[in-house]
């Protein structure tokens, strides 16, 4: 067995909070600046405190979010699209921030789920080490495994700090990714009346 597989089977231990403030420092110190100055001393507890939020996802279950369900919807079943929601996450390459907006829609089944438990699948996803295109998948994942709708939609629309901010640098370009799941995915009708309640107009068959 080689090096990186005995690394993979052991369990992870997760740092302190002391050991993390440490490894600010070091960063700091790395980059050229004095840790020890004034105006830095505060910083490594600033971050761990700004981390614990932006990667909260990591304590949150996003399939318990969905679970309570209503059943009494007076037969509707047609679309149900939450629009705009706003994403925040960060790209698992270099650290750096992914912003941006998510659409999702579902066709009910026999139950349907309060909006902000979409918005909050979407919350649980984000706020972890990222690509999105996994980000876009897992969100219609779950909610078509958990709902069991007639159909999930996902679109993600957002821009890349690692592609605007270095590399490339090419602000105010946005990658758009779906995930288009049973009926959404198998009849074009549904698929254009959707693009049509987002307002955007891609190229459907």
């Amino acid at each position: 067995m080689d090096v990186l597989s005995v690394v993979a089977a052991e369990p992870l231990v997760r740092p302190s909070r002391e050991e993390a403030e440490e490894a600010v420092r070091v960063l700091l110190g790395w980059a050229g600046e004095d840790p020890r100055r004034e105006g830095l001393l505060d910083t490594p507890g600033r971050v761990v405190r700004a981390y614990e939020e932006f990667f909260s996802g990591y304590a949150d279950d996003p399939v318990s979010v969905l679970e309570r369900t209503f059943e009494e919807t007076d037969g509707y079943d047609e679309i149900v699209l939450l629009r705009d929601i706003r994403v925040e996450s960060y790209c698992e390459h270099h650290m750096l921030p992914i912003v941006g907006k998510a659409h999702v829609a579902y066709l009910p089944g026999r139950r349907v789920v309060g909006i902000s438990k979409l918005a909050r699948v979407v919350e649980a996803y984000a706020r972890r080490l990222q690509i999105q295109e996994k980000l876009t998948a897992q969100i219609a994942n779950t909610i078509n495994e958990v709902l069991q709708p007639r159909g999930v939609a996902v679109v993600v629309e957002a821009e890349h700090h690692c592609m605007s901010t270095r590399g490339v640098h090419k602000p105010g370009v946005g990658m758009v990714t779906s995930r288009m799941l049973g009926a959404f995915r198998d009849d074009p009708a549904t698929r254009r009346e959707l693009y049509a309640m987002i307002g955007s107009h891609p190229a459907v068959g």
